[in-house]
């Protein structure tokens, strides 16, 4: 099966062309050959940027010299409004210090307190698709909706244990909607060099959105630090977080520090886990074997903690984050001259990395545009998933959450499937494009109805 791919533009384009397709969407602005390159330079009369898909400079660049390569500031000209110095953005000694409190409530012994949070996100997910199908009837859903709103759901109960139904957590989610469709993953900024003193301009309701946001969360960080000082906190990501010191420093987020830490959790946490659970769907629709294997795998399962024998559905969900890696580009800097592949690259000069093109690039995969979950269990992958995998990033800046998505996202997909049979409507596939991440342009429409029971032949 060959699901939807951006149609790429033509190799030669005017540069007012480019720029028009830039804005529009990231992923279509760029020629097919990328798809087939080690390394390609862009050249503008503004600025030059260089992508690298040779696994040998993506494992320099993110793992061997990462901190020759650190992050770009312009990635952050189109978030800052958002995230300010959260994780996602910082370098240096602040993002050290950043990581020496976060990455301890993300370690795999303590996933397992967060797995009863996101079981019970995903039966209420499944309780709300079922209502709204209603009884023995197939109707067409919109699945994007439905992921977002699961995965901010987890976001909620895992980090401040309260549902998504809570009075706050429900203006935070509606207004990410909002700031998420505003907001591309990456602007002309991130590419045209600006002098500090030049001002920024985003969107009047990116702008808004962000101020809203960040005044709910203050409000969720504030009421958090209270019952901590009283002693009544639950035993959450927020409280472990807010309650870890630096082991080197011994200091604690502050209030405005912790801020920014949950608004980056929450894009990454719920709007990278939605782009990726609404494209599985989506692919397990267009595959029904696979959704029904899924189905089977999942009939079983009783208790959050059996995740880990979820097998097919991680397979599935690996192949989805493949083929839709959430954050289809990644920026880094050069701090001095560097020469790859016999290319000259000056300093300060832009290296874009990109899983979206490294996940289907020609040379490295069989197939690459093929939904192929079986993929993950051959011998002939091992080295392109070792190499050319990255859909969490890679070398000491991988995702903290890398081990909680893996886990969030075969468990939503299981506890959805086994109770829900979906199928892609005629007419209406989904055209990818990039946003915050990788979503698609018009929703992701697919017919669902209650998944018969293959031993009664029983709906429900």
């Amino acid at each position: 099966m060959i699901p939807p791919k951006p149609i790429s533009r033509p190799d030669r384009v005017s540069l007012c062309r480019y720029l028009k397709l830039f804005r529009q969407d990231i992923l279509s602005a760029q020629p097919e050959r990328l798809y087939g390159a080690w390394m390609a330079e862009f050249r503008t009369p503004f600025f030059r940027s260089y992508l690298a898909n040779d696994p040998g400079l993506v494992q320099t660049i993110l793992r061997d010299r990462p901190r020759d390569f650190p992050k770009s500031d312009r990635i952050g000209e189109g978030l800052r409004p958002l995230l300010g110095q959260s994780v996602f953005l910082t370098n240096g000694p602040v993002w050290d210090h950043q990581r020496r409190i976060i990455d301890p409530a993300f370690e795999r012994g303590r996933l397992t307190q967060s797995l009863p949070a996101m079981w019970d996100a995903g039966q209420a997910m499944v309780a709300r698709v079922l209502d709204q199908i209603g009884q023995g009837t197939e109707i067409e859903i919109e699945i994007e909706e439905i992921a977002s709103h699961a995965a901010a759901d987890v976001i909620f109960r895992t980090l401040f244990s309260i549902p998504i139904e809570d009075a706050i957590a429900s203006q935070v989610f509606h207004e990410f909607r909002a700031y998420q469709r505003s907001q591309p993953i990456l602007n002309l900024a991130a590419f045209v060099p600006l002098p500090r003193w030049f001002p920024r301009f985003h969107r009047p309701e990116t702008k808004r959105a962000a101020t809203r946001i960040r005044a709910l969360i203050t409000q969720l960080v504030d009421a958090r630090r209270e019952a901590i000082a009283n002693g009544t906190a639950p035993d959450d990501l927020a409280t472990r977080i807010m309650t870890t010191p630096d082991p080197e420093t011994g200091q604690c987020f502050t209030a405005a520090e912790m801020v920014d830490q949950v608004a980056i959790f929450f894009l990454a946490g719920h709007e990278t886990s939605a782009s990726a659970l609404g494209w599985a769907l989506y692919c397990c629709a267009a595959a029904p074997d696979w959704q029904d294997r899924i189905a089977l795998e999942a009939a079983a399962l009783t208790d959050p903690k059996e995740v880990k024998r979820l097998t097919t559905s991680r397979d599935v969900f690996r192949e989805t984050l493949r083929l839709y890696p959430p954050v289809p580009m990644m920026v880094r800097e050069t701090t001095r001259p560097e020469t790859f592949r016999k290319r000259a690259i000056p300093k300060a000069a832009q290296l874009v990395l990109s899983p979206w093109h490294l996940h289907r690039h020609i040379r490295l995969w069989d197939n690459p545009d093929a939904f192929d979950p079986t993929r993950w269990q051959s011998d002939d992958t091992r080295q392109s998933a070792r190499d050319a995998y990255m859909p969490f990033s890679a070398g000491p800046r991988v995702c903290p959450g890398a081990g909680f998505a893996m886990a969030e996202g075969p468990l939503l997909l299981s506890l959805l499937l086994r109770a829900v049979e979906v199928a892609p409507v005629p007419g209406k596939p989904p055209h990818p494009v990039a946003h915050l991440t990788v979503r698609a342009r018009d929703g992701i429409w697919l017919r669902a109805q209650p998944r018969r029971r293959p031993d009664t032949g029983a709906k429900g």
